[in-house]
């Protein structure tokens, strides 16, 4: 049986910046009976605390974050990289850990987002881009799904059990 990376406030955790969890579709509560989820909020695990203030990736790129080229920063304009960083690690020690291929995690999050992040100005504004926990994931491979792919998540995992 594969096991799922997904982000812990996807399962009702009250982990994101503003304190709150966000919903906890059916399929992942399937998958959590079945003892398949690995939960992690990258930016707490990294030692952010609950709530924070909220964080952006200028230009959405959490590749060019893991290369130095860029930083994550919160509203209050603080560099944050090294604790996005942190989160990003172990997420990656976990997915070695238990053999993990395939991760849900929270759409436009600057850790998990994996189609479009929020762009850095804090406006609201998203584009096409990835979070650096998603960004190092796919680097070792993982395929990266948000919440709202569900059925492209559960059809990869059927693929890895057929």
């Amino acid at each position: 049986m594969h096991k799922v990376l997904v982000s812990a406030c996807l399962l009702g955790q009250p982990v994101r910046y503003d304190g709150r969890a966000s919903g906890h579709p059916d399929c992942l509560q399937q998958w959590q009976r079945q003892g398949r989820v690995v939960p992690l909020c990258p930016e707490v695990a990294g030692g952010l605390p609950t709530p924070r203030p909220p964080a952006e990736i200028p230009g959405g790129q959490g590749a060019a974050v893991l290369e130095g080229r860029v930083a994550v920063v919160n509203v209050d304009g603080e560099d944050v990289s090294a604790v996005f960083l942190a989160g990003a690690e172990q997420a990656l020690q976990l997915v070695r850990q238990h053999g993990i291929r395939i991760a849900v995690l929270k759409s436009g999050s600057p850790s998990c987002g994996n189609v479009q992040v929020y762009d850095g100005t804090f406006s609201g504004l998203k584009v096409p881009g990835e979070g650096v926990t998603t960004a190092l994931l796919r680097r070792e491979g993982v395929q990266v799904f948000s919440e709202l792919q569900l059925d492209a998540a559960l059809q990869a995992l059927n693929a890895l059990e057929a």
